[in-house]
């Protein structure tokens, strides 16, 4: 359905970067929306009617019907509520954010020794280095938030938790310049306020603790 907000509802979880993704478009593109926080120990009968495969977030809900999955949910929100035309080659890269470095980023969390966790930061920070080659092209860039801008920005909040916890940086300044200087301009976006948030940050860095000690004890 294209065309005007009506009923728009989005169904969430503030530390997934797959709900705050939809949560920027929404906001970039100025649609009013009531925002629901889920319980996913608990979860609500609206977000269980809306999506019965996979019962998970995001769900955006517009005009009474339910769009599922992010990338889908940010292919539509751009179709409803026209904008910036984007390119095949931002979808692209966008999947490859999701697929590849995003699971990159996990298998440097859950490295268990010194070695292994160099090993897996180079993999990881190769993948960022094809990104940084395309990204002029892709990115809009400036204070526009396009679809690939919506896509990595999501996943800044966890980003720096290996950072902090690890010392290894996934963005870096002297190696991925133009990343670096688009996600300080990411942040400091009018869509993003909120979004990615120093709290935000501490609860992904706390979280991320909880999964690499959990993967500790399992491993030995």
């Amino acid at each position: 359905m294209a065309g005007g907000e009506g009923d728009v509802k989005l169904l969430g979880l503030r530390l997934s970067p797959f709900v705050a993704r939809v949560r920027i478009a929404l906001d970039t593109k100025g649609v009013r929306y009531e925002y629901v926080e889920e319980d996913l120990a608990a979860k609500s009968s609206l977000l269980l009617a809306s999506n019965p495969v996979h019962r998970k977030v995001p769900v955006l809900i517009h005009a009474g019907r339910p769009v599922c999955e992010s990338l889908v949910i940010l292919h539509y929100v751009d179709e409803a509520w026209p904008g910036a035309r984007e390119r095949a080659a931002a979808r692209f890269w966008a999947a490859y954010v999701d697929g590849e470095l995003f699971p990159a980023w996990g298998r440097v969390m859950m490295a268990a020794t010194e070695e292994e966790r160099a090993e897996r930061a180079g993999e990881a920070a190769g993948m960022v280095a094809r990104l940084e080659e395309a990204f002029a092209g892709c990115s809009d860039g400036g204070d526009a938030v396009g679809y690939l801008d919506l896509v990595l920005g999501s996943n800044l909040f966890w980003f720096e938790a290996p950072r902090r916890l690890l010392g290894v940086r996934l963005i870096d300044k002297g190696r991925t310049p133009l990343l670096a200087a688009w996600a300080v301009r990411f942040g400091e976006a009018a869509a993003a306020n909120g979004m990615v948030t120093d709290a935000l940050v501490d609860m992904a860095v706390e979280h991320a603790k909880k999964l690499r000690a959990a993967a500790m004890a399992a491993g030995k």
